[in-house]
């Protein structure tokens, strides 16, 4: 037997030739499986640090828009305002003043890993707060204003009719 049989067995590997069970390392959690737990956590802190604080079990799509907007101020987007010399291009020439707040993408990705966490932790799909007509009409004016400040009309995209569904009556012949 190994004189580090114990610290074999704390750091969780298993030698060859002792009996020792093997212990199962759960697989490591996937790239959205870490952020999803990483946002959860941030968002269950936001609420803690509330005044007073907010119990996840009375947080509301009030919450979750402050939550939002709260997140803004770590955003790496310019977001041209009204007024600015720069609203409405592209590609604007020179730096300007505009503040920088979340991209309306990275906010859609966040509602729906927050979304699908809310459940997975035991909340109701008919009282998540995630899932609030509130937070897509918000989404919603985020995606435009921004379009819109960066003179890139967002267009969603079609989905494709598969051709040979539509015509699999039409293109169905009869042997007589």
């Amino acid at each position: 037997m190994s004189s580090n049989k114990g610290k074999d067995i704390a750091e969780g590997s298993s030698r060859a030739g002792d009996n020792a069970p093997d212990q199962q390392n759960p697989p490591p959690l996937s790239r959205y499986e870490s952020q999803k737990r990483r946002d959860w956590n941030t968002f269950g802190q936001y609420l803690r640090n509330q005044r007073p604080p907010v119990a996840l079990s009375q947080c509301n799509a009030n919450q979750v828009l402050d939550f939002l907007r709260y997140l803004d101020q770590f955003g790496k987007t310019k977001v041209h305002l009204q007024g600015c010399v720069f609203f409405g291009q592209p590609e604007p020439p020179g730096p300007c003043t505009c503040p920088l707040k979340q991209a309306w993408g990275s906010l859609d990705a966040l509602i729906g890993r927050l979304r699908a966490a809310y459940e997975e932790n035991g909340g109701l799909p008919e009282t998540n707060p995630f899932a609030s007509g509130a937070i897509r009409v918000y989404l919603r004016e985020v995606r435009d204003s921004q379009a819109k400040a960066r003179g890139i009309p967002y267009k969603k995209k079609k989905k494709k009719r598969n051709p040979m569904k539509a015509n699999d009556e039409s293109s169905s012949f009869h042997m007589q």
